[in-house]
């Protein structure tokens, strides 16, 4: 029995998923599924709301089908999708606040995690950053936006842009340093 890969018979789904072929559409969903909601718990904190955003993305996924080019990955296309559901969701529910003290002079730095720190520690840190704060940190650091296009998606200043993140590095440094302390406190 020959086993062929989902990537090489992905077009021929996205095909088949056009035309409306729900076996098609299921495989597509169980495939990325599990991504997406990671994607959008970034966003979201509570898993519930998360997994809402996620199926209407979806929908929104199928729905807007016949437009994706194939320029790119399709991983990639839902994935944008997913970001900006959260973001809508996020801003619909004025959960957003974003911190308008404008920064004269941003300075870049890098945030480096002890690697002590496991994955649902890292997330329970982001977690607890103010939302505008958290939305710019994900889209910068995670997704790898520019202050430019973050500042367009959310309609807010690329100084605030910065400023969001500057201030969320911040936060987390003071964070984890408290980890740490405890963690020595501890041992």
């Amino acid at each position: 029995m020959k086993i062929i890969s989902f990537y090489e018979n992905e077009k021929g789904m996205l095909k088949k998923a056009l035309k409306g072929d729900r076996n098609a559409q299921r495989l597509l969903y169980e495939k990325f599924a599990p991504k997406m909601l990671s994607v959008c718990r970034q966003y979201i904190k509570d898993q519930h709301f998360a997994e809402d955003v996620m199926i209407c993305g979806f929908v929104k996924v199928f729905k807007n089908l016949h437009s994706f080019r194939n320029e790119g990955s399709f991983e990639g296309w839902i994935r944008k999708i997913m970001i900006r559901e959260s973001i809508t969701f996020l801003r619909k529910n004025q959960f957003v606040v974003f911190d308008t003290d404008q920064m004269d002079e941003v300075v870049e730095e890098n945030l480096y995690l002890e690697s002590s720190l496991q994955a649902t520690e890292v997330q329970t840190l982001v977690d607890s950053l103010p939302e505008g704060y958290k939305m710019v940190f994900v889209l910068y650091v995670v997704e790898g936006y520019k202050h430019q296009e973050i500042a367009e998606m959310l309609n807010i200043s690329e100084s605030t842009s910065k400023s969001q993140l500057f201030k969320a590095r911040n936060y987390l440094q003071q964070r984890i340093s408290r980890l740490a302390l405890a963690k020595e406190v501890r041992s």
